[in-house]
């Protein structure tokens, strides 16, 4: 549970390799986090990460800070992997959905294969994942659902289709079981960053407006303290895309995007 000034206490995180979602647990253990569950297909190359959480909550009682393992590939085994892991560390206020690929977009347009393995990773996983999540929060009766979406999302470009596809799907769905799970105690908060400099994004010309992990993790903060449903990374990115969803398709298509 939150503590009494409404701080989040504890947080699993599904991708916990994820360059943003390590920035969001260090703001949040900064905040007085005590439970930091990371959730990677490799939970031994976090070792440095959870030393470094470590060191940042000494000298608070009953501090609690993981990593596990979780492939979020294995859709078979979500069920089970959530109730496991909700049994094993108790309620979380916050459960972060970190994790997603760029792809190849010169590929991905003329390879089916490598475009279902975009899809697959960045919507039909974390859709898998987030369903028990769901359930669980439902049955805690609080608790914050957050997932990386993106503003590739709120209109497909040529140069990334793809992905953007994928992150429109990504987005909808949450947008949905924000709405089923009303007055349960639970939410959802979609964050839809710009261009972020990570390591995903490397070796890419930065889009305007670029940002930060460190700059999306402080929005995510600031979000949750807010109750915010939707989060946009620099917020003059929901004004931008606003426009950019309403330009006709023949003069959009001529946009250098």
């Amino acid at each position: 549970m939150k503590d009494s000034l409404g701080s989040v206490q504890s947080v699993l995180v599904l991708g916990g390799g994820s360059e943003i979602a390590l920035a969001t647990v260090r703001e949040l253990v900064a905040r007085r986090a005590t439970t930091v569950v990371l959730a990677a297909r490799r939970p031994d190359a976090l070792d440095a990460e959870v030393k470094e959480l470590r060191e940042l909550a000494a000298g608070r009682p009953n501090v609690t800070i993981e990593a596990v393992p979780f492939d979020g590939d294995d859709l078979d085994t979500h069920d089970a992997f959530v109730d496991s892991v909700f049994d094993r560390f108790g309620d979380f206020d916050v459960v972060l959905i970190a994790f997603g690929v760029l792809g190849e977009q010169s590929q991905a347009e003329r390879d089916g294969a490598a475009a279902v393995e975009i899809a697959r990773v960045n919507y039909l996983d974390p859709v898998g994942v987030a369903v028990p999540v769901a359930n669980r929060l439902r049955a805690q009766g609080h608790g914050t659902i957050v997932v990386l979406s993106s503003v590739a999302g709120e209109r497909a470009r040529r140069s990334n289709f793809v992905y953007g596809s994928t992150k429109a799907g990504l987005d909808a769905f949450f947008q949905g079981l924000g709405d089923a799970l009303l007055g349960t105690g639970a939410s959802v908060m979609i964050v839809r960053p710009g261009f972020v400099h990570t390591k995903m994004t490397e070796g890419l010309d930065p889009a305007p407006l670029a940002t930060t992990p460190e700059a999306v993790a402080e929005a995510i903060v600031r979000g949750l303290e807010r109750g915010s449903e939707i989060v946009w990374v620099p917020p003059a990115l929901r004004w931008v895309m606003t426009v950019l969803r309403h330009v006709p398709r023949p003069l959009f298509r001529k946009l250098p995007l």
